[in-house]
């Protein structure tokens, strides 16, 4: 039994204790919606929140894959929301979003593995929120391409498909995915012009060379935009975390991926796929 690694001190959350925060709380239940947020038990989610932004989550919240890393419920979705789409749409229109972030479970019993849903969600939101920065983070739809095409005709300012892990541990962290399949996902979407976007969790076991191995893969896939994270427990029954990252190296592969090329690397310890998105759109480098 692996013994489980003391937080070191640059692991800090910010607690919520802004208004705004209570005001998403309760926004995300009137409208009977799911975030990513609470989900994967993010946690900045008190930081982001209480700045007035959320990740929102389609597609339910039962996940039909098991990832290692994962605090999304695994099992059978029972059903298909064909209103959720507007629903997303009216609450970003309440929020006023200037840059909105969405994503979703992985729905593999589905034909098109949801992607009319996320087309309509982006179709929708657009309608209600025209002069907002739409950024997805997609599933890999099993590489299902003319799903994933349903999706990019609809042009997301951002499609965000997170590579997650070196390909050495797949079977542990992504069991239901495939690294070649996920790096075909993004290289679709800049066949069609799209500002593409992934990230790569730390921690879980990982060498270096093979960090900057999969760096040089997205690059070579032509990728903008990079986050790179800590791994974070969520509970006793996912992965360990073999390693905490010193700020120093999240800096360090911050350099890296700006000298291969990406556009803006987003590394610390506590970032995530949609943390500071905003900022990350719009500023070339950090």
């Amino acid at each position: 039994m692996t013994n489980k690694l003391r937080k070191p001190e640059w692991i800090k959350v910010q607690l919520p204790v802004q208004e705004a925060y209570f005001n998403i709380k309760s926004l995300i239940k009137t409208h009977k919606l799911n975030t990513v947020c609470e989900e994967a038990a993010c946690p900045n989610r008190g930081e982001c929140w209480s700045q007035g932004t959320a990740t929102f989550m389609i597609l339910g919240n039962v996940c039909t894959r098991s990832c290692g890393f994962c605090n999304v419920i695994t099992g059978k979705p029972t059903e298909l929301d064909l209103d959720e789409p507007i629903r997303v749409a009216r609450a970003a229109q309440t929020l006023n979003l200037k840059h909105l972030v969405i994503t979703s479970v992985n729905r593999d019993e589905l034909t098109d593995g949801g992607a009319s849903i996320w087309a309509n969600t982006i179709i929708e939101v657009r309608k209600l929120n025209p002069n907002a920065q739409i950024e997805v983070l997609i599933p890999d739809l099993k590489g299902n391409q003319q799903a994933l095409i349903t999706i990019f005709e609809t042009r997301p300012d951002i499609l965000n498909h997170n590579i997650e892990t070196v390909p050495r541990l797949y079977s542990q962290v992504r069991p239901q995915a495939n690294f070649k399949q996920s790096l075909q996902v993004l290289k679709l979407a800049k066949d069609h012009n799209l500002t593409t976007k992934s990230g790569i969790m730390l921690g879980l076991g990982e060498t270096t060379n093979e960090v900057i191995d999969v760096l040089e893969e997205l690059r070579h896939n032509q990728v903008d935009l990079l986050t790179i994270g800590q791994y974070l427990q969520p509970t006793p029954n996912h992965l360990p975390v073999i390693r905490y990252i010193h700020p120093d190296e999240f800096n360090n592969y911050r350099d890296i991926g700006l000298k291969l090329g990406f556009k803006n690397v987003f590394s610390g310890p506590l970032v995530r796929s949609s943390y500071h998105a905003f900022d990350q759109a719009n500023v070339l480098t950090v």
